[in-house]
């Protein structure tokens, strides 16, 4: 029986192949786009030929390529060229970052920004659109909060978009108003379509040139699979299927996409769409929706009022009995459905509707998941294993919202039952890590190093360190985990012989490393789909 020839090896003293929780000394044979064998140096060097080329990482971290369980791809890419404000300490701070990004692109229609939050100001005091018209007058602008939940918009994204005293709040959306009754600029939730819809107004040429940074990106990372989430119905406008799949049919596709348009009772359109994208490298995995917003906003959805507010508890995007109605019915036929829940009464809410598919359909393996899981009541802890949903989590979450506001909007009593990632997985939910990338960057190190630490976005406190995971936990639940919430363990999530071959060298062992040093970790080598889709300069390759 002749041998296979490699066309690619890899080997290192430490390899995170997923299927134990220690890295070991091991080569990895590549042929095609598959792994033909794992084994010692010894046992595979009789894959090697001629052409093969042979990776030696030593002592450098070889794992299953990162799989980010939920991101935004087209709105992530848009910003990555945007105003990042999430350092600014105070309004002046954020509105400077705002001026010198506008002057620096003066042609630009829009000027867009990202990742501001109030709640890390010295004032923690919202800001409005004059402070805004002052830093850009002439063009409109629109910056996105850290939580993607509100935007602040200047005067002129308001007239664009036909704002003014006499709008109405549309159904799960909210106009914010001054005193005098006008619009102050900032707009919640629904709301913000009107103005996003706007400035998300590209061309074709333009898509094309985001979508490419942001594959390169996702590369340079260790990334090779995503899952793009259905985001608003204003954003969704941005999402190009059809552009995705051109770039699989040139071969320029450097990620595996998982698409997850909307839950919105359209079963048509959705079975359209999944007929349409069914290949191993762009697939619609299911069907996507919102039952509340953020607890910074007071948007999420809670069993009680707000401990700030005690007027409000958050309300549901739509009526529980719809959202319970698309549920059955998507389910019916063969759809997973992932749901964003936050406070735990959205969480509850979507426990039921999985429940009352269950009861009306029958049991079957449908990998429903909730995306988030932020407050929850402790009482639906258990309902993650009873009816087998997946938590899909972004561990840096609770770093990125100031803690104190974020303690005082929940209160004392709910906040030991906040990200509780470590108390899930005893319980015996199945995690899947992500990014919600624009909402955090799109470095998986980073939601790695915060789930093993728990240390807060201070870099000294930590939240609840009885929640820490350990780092192959960490590890598997942002490759093999996501995997599984997509119905691909059979084909990704451990580097094993007949499994895609896409993989990520880092540059350090991280099990042989202080934690912190995680977090400067960078990526030597990504293979995707069995190609070398980007490498350090200094990789050195062996013939």
């Amino acid at each position: 029986m002749t041998t296979q020839t490699a066309d690619l090896i890899v080997s290192s003293n430490a390899v995170f192949t997923g299927l134990s929780d220690r890295p070991e000394p091991a080569a990895i044979a590549i042929a095609g786009n598959r792994i033909i064998a794992v084994g010692s140096k010894e046992e595979i060097s009789k894959y090697a030929g001629e052409e093969t080329k042979r990776y030696d990482f030593q002592d450098q971290l070889v794992m299953p390529g990162f799989h980010d369980f939920h991101l935004h791809v087209m709105h992530g890419a848009v910003m990555m060229e945007s105003a990042m404000l999430f350092s600014a300490r105070s309004e002046a701070e954020a509105l400077e970052i705002i001026r010198e990004f506008a002057q620096a692109k003066p042609n630009e229609p829009w000027v867009i920004g990202a990742v501001w939050d109030a709640g890390y100001w010295d004032t923690q005091r919202l800001p409005n659109r004059y402070s805004l018209d002052r830093v850009v007058p002439d063009r409109p602008a629109i910056m996105f909060h850290a939580e993607g939940h509100y935007v602040w918009v200047n005067s002129k994204a308001l007239e664009i978009a036909g704002i003014d005293r006499n709008t109405e709040d549309p159904a799960f959306g909210i106009i914010g108003k001054d005193e005098t009754g006008e619009p102050d600029g900032l707009l919640y939730e629904k709301a913000m379509g009107a103005v996003v819809k706007h400035a998300y107004h590209f061309t074709k040429a333009k898509k094309q040139e985001l979508f490419k940074n942001f594959l390169a990106h996702a590369a340079s990372l260790g990334v090779t699979a995503v899952h793009d989430l259905f985001a608003t119905e204003s954003m969704d406008m941005l999402t190009d299927y059809e552009l995705f799949k051109e770039f699989e049919d040139t071969g320029e596709l450097t990620a595996r996409l998982h698409l997850w348009p909307a839950l919105d009772g359209d079963l048509e359109r959705a079975k359209r769409l999944r007929e349409t994208y069914q290949s191993d490298k762009l697939r619609v995995s299911g069907l996507k929706q919102f039952i509340d917003g953020v607890i910074t906003a007071r948007t999420a959805y809670l069993l009680e009022p707000y401990a700030d507010q005690p007027d409000t508890r958050g309300e549901t995007s739509f009526p529980p009995e719809t959202i319970k109605k698309w549920v059955v019915e998507a389910d019916k036929e063969g759809f997973s459905i992932r749901f964003h829940a936050i406070g735990d009464g959205a969480i509850r809410l979507a426990f039921d509707a999985y429940e009352e598919a269950q009861k009306t359909n029958g049991k079957r393996d449908s990998r429903h998941s909730i995306e988030h899981v932020e407050v929850i009541h402790p009482d639906d802890i258990p309902r993650f294993k009873e009816l087998d949903v997946t938590a899909s989590m972004q561990p840096d979450h609770f770093a990125m919202s100031e803690r104190g506001v974020y303690t005082e909007r929940i209160g004392l009593a709910r906040e030991p039952h906040v990200f509780s990632i470590n108390t899930l997985q005893q319980a015996g939910a199945r995690l899947a890590f992500g990014t919600d990338f624009p909402i955090d960057i799109l470095q998986p190190l980073l939601q790695v190093y915060r789930a093993v630490t728990r240390i807060d976005s201070s870099g000294e406190n930590v939240w609840h360190s009885h929640e820490r995971i350990s780092l192959a936990d960490a590890l598997k639940a942002y490759t093999a985990g996501s995997a599984y919430g997509t119905f691909r363990e059979h084909e990704l999530g451990t580097l094993e012989a007949g499994k895609l071959a896409d993989i990520a060298v880092l540059e350090r062992n991280l099990f042989a490393i202080p934690v912190e040093e995680i977090l400067d970790t960078k990526v030597r080598l990504t293979i995707f789909d069995g190609k070398v889709v980007f490498e350090q300069a200094e990789t050195l390759v062996e013939k």
